[in-house]
């Protein structure tokens, strides 16, 4: 009888450890998941600034003076309508994503944090005309949201990466992967 409850309690530990092993590697297998999916939104957000119409739209929207009205940004052209309804489009599905944290804050702002703030700032007026016409102030709320935020959490003295990491090395400096 002795040998059997030896076997019955090695049994029940040994069970156990399988369960408890189980939910460590499920717990492993989440992670894991849950960072392949903020790489793969990352990715989409590459994306997004590899768009040519995008690009485009950037570079006109960018060399607008700060603090035209609707009514002058829209006097250079129909075209400057459609370039900043892209940007703004464009940046208001990154706020969502970065508000839902699907796409990690510090990637959002390494890559677009300085230009989202400049690009409220030049689109801020054609934005509030918007929200007139359509009687809404939610319209691009995400947009306001993200350049606010970053504008915010921006550090005073930030440093360019250029010269903040100006000794970073890769892992292998070898091709295999």
């Amino acid at each position: 009888m002795d040998d059997l409850t030896r076997m019955a309690n090695m049994a029940e530990i040994l069970g156990a450890a399988v369960v408890i092993g189980g939910l460590v590697f499920a717990i492993m297998q989440m992670r894991n998941i849950r960072q392949q999916r903020r790489e793969m939104a990352a990715i989409e957000l590459f994306r997004f600034f590899g768009n040519p119409d995008f690009n485009r739209a950037y570079e006109c929207i960018l060399q607008l003076p700060d603090g035209l009205s609707a009514r002058e940004i829209e006097s250079r052209g129909p075209s400057m309508g459609r370039n900043a309804m892209l940007i703004c489009t464009t940046m208001e599905n990154i706020g969502v994503m970065t508000h839902q944290r699907i796409v990690p804050y510090a990637i959002v702002d390494n890559l677009i944090g300085a230009s989202t703030v400049i690009l409220w700032r030049k689109l801020e007026p054609w934005l509030e005309s918007i929200r007139a016409d359509v009687g809404s102030r939610s319209s691009f709320e995400w947009f306001q949201w993200l350049a606010e935020k970053l504008d915010e959490l921006a550090q005073d003295n930030e440093t360019p990466a250029y010269i903040k990491h100006k000794g970073w090395r890769p892992t292998r400096l070898n091709e295999n992967i």
